[in-house]
């Protein structure tokens, strides 16, 4: 060869070597997402919705990593703890995923907070709203964006401390998030109520509620007032027939979850007026953050966004707030940057606390109306994350038993 051939073939090969490393960088970012898509269509079509939203939103602005996009692989769990961890497994063998995130059911995220520990692989819990995923089961490679259990009770206590009832009576679904709800709002009750009663409790089986025998028997024990955690078909079969038979005129109803269009729109005319509940007041939220979403959600879907649209939304957002600050999606790197790490949602800014993993994304708190032959939340109260959580005493305790 002569020297004039080897030099060109010299800088032939550095250029092309040169030329390998940006296309490297280029290549998509996996996310595997675990979620009950066919379960909880509901929920979960406007969560994908969401999702996307923010991921395209991301892209857009350059990716993460320098450059690279954001490629999400959704896989359906079938509401089967079983199911998930065998699909993590093979997120992360076959589809080579960098990281985990998903999850609605209690159960399932569970299931995969001690795949995470296992696994020694980072995990974000989207929306499971059992509190052991942060503290009785919590590990340092899972953290979790929704409040959970302790927080939505927290969040609406005092508005039932303020109405002065003696007598409550319970419904819930008879199994970890129900169970845990209950417990909280009884335990803060007592604290701001010393004289509080609960005179009925109704556990029902996950969508196998006999509306009209639950119905009948907290009617039997003559509440002033009932606290309700059921959600979904159990809750439109629980308002029909509390309608029907007059079990809500009078008394002031306190429920969990109940305004959050999911769980409204399918009620139609038999949503309740007059419950305090948490939920989404979207038409009512004039901040800047949530402006500029809920414009570019109309606008992508020609629909008005579901609290599960801005959980899927949030999701995306502190993903990528985090694997950029990590610099990596090395789990160690990935679990250090979410340590305190800020990120936007379109209730404002939130934040992962150190203490616990536990994000700090609000709720609103506000009462139901019906309005145009359908229920609606016409305005709510935010009340920051940040607030609605124990004592850091309980929350060590929760996390390192003795």
């Amino acid at each position: 060869m002569t020297p004039f051939r080897f030099t060109a073939a010299a800088l032939l090969a550095g250029c092309l070597g040169w030329a390998a490393v940006p296309a490297q960088a280029q290549q998509p970012l996996k996310i595997g997402e675990i979620n009950s898509y066919k379960a909880l269509p509901q929920n979960l079509i406007p969560y994908r919705q969401g999702w996307l939203l923010a991921q395209e939103e991301v892209n857009a602005a350059g990716g993460v990593l320098g450059g690279r996009k954001l490629e999400t692989i959704f896989r359906d769990d079938n509401a089967n703890p079983g199911e998930a961890v065998r699909i993590a497994e093979e997120l992360l063998t076959r589809e080579k995923v960098e990281v985990l995130t998903g999850v609605t059911l209690s159960h399932v995220g569970l299931a995969l907070t001690d795949f995470a520990k296992q696994r020694k692989t980072f995990f974000l819990a989207s929306g499971p709203l059992s509190d052991k995923v942060v503290w009785d089961s919590g590990n340092r490679y899972t953290y979790r964006l929704r409040s959970g259990t302790y927080a939505l009770s927290a969040s609406v206590v005092e508005e039932a401390a303020r109405l002065g009832k003696k007598r409550w009576a319970l419904i819930y679904p008879n199994y970890e998030y129900g169970q845990a709800a209950v417990a909280a709002f009884k335990e803060r009750l007592r604290k701001l109520q010393p004289d509080v009663e609960f005179v009925a409790e109704q556990a029902p089986p996950l969508g196998k509620i006999d509306a009209g025998s639950v119905v009948q028997a907290i009617g039997d024990a003559k509440p002033d007032a009932i606290f309700n955690v059921m959600f979904g078909s159990d809750l439109t079969k629980l308002a029909r027939e509390g309608n029907t038979r007059g079990l809500f005129k009078g008394r002031e109803v306190v429920s969990l979850l109940t305004g959050e269009p999911e769980y409204l729109d399918p009620l139609k005319d038999d949503a309740p007026e007059g419950w305090i509940v948490t939920g989404y007041p979207y038409a009512s939220i004039h901040t800047p953050e949530h402006k500029a979403f809920i414009e570019a959600y109309r606008k992508k879907y020609n629909d008005y966004p579901r609290l599960n649209s801005v959980v899927g939304y949030a999701t995306v957002k502190a993903l990528a707030a985090g694997i950029q600050k990590a610099g990596s999606t090395d789990t160690e790197k990935m679990i250090e940057a979410f340590k305190g790490l800020e990120f936007s949602t379109p209730f404002g800014p939130a934040r992962f606390r150190p203490q616990d993993n536990q994000s700090t994304l609000g709720i609103y708190v506000g009462r139901t109306a019906r309005k145009d032959g359908k229920g609606v939340m016409p305005a709510g109260t935010y009340i920051d994350g940040s607030k609605l959580q124990p004592d850091e005493a309980l929350i060590r305790k929760l996390r390192n038993p003795a």
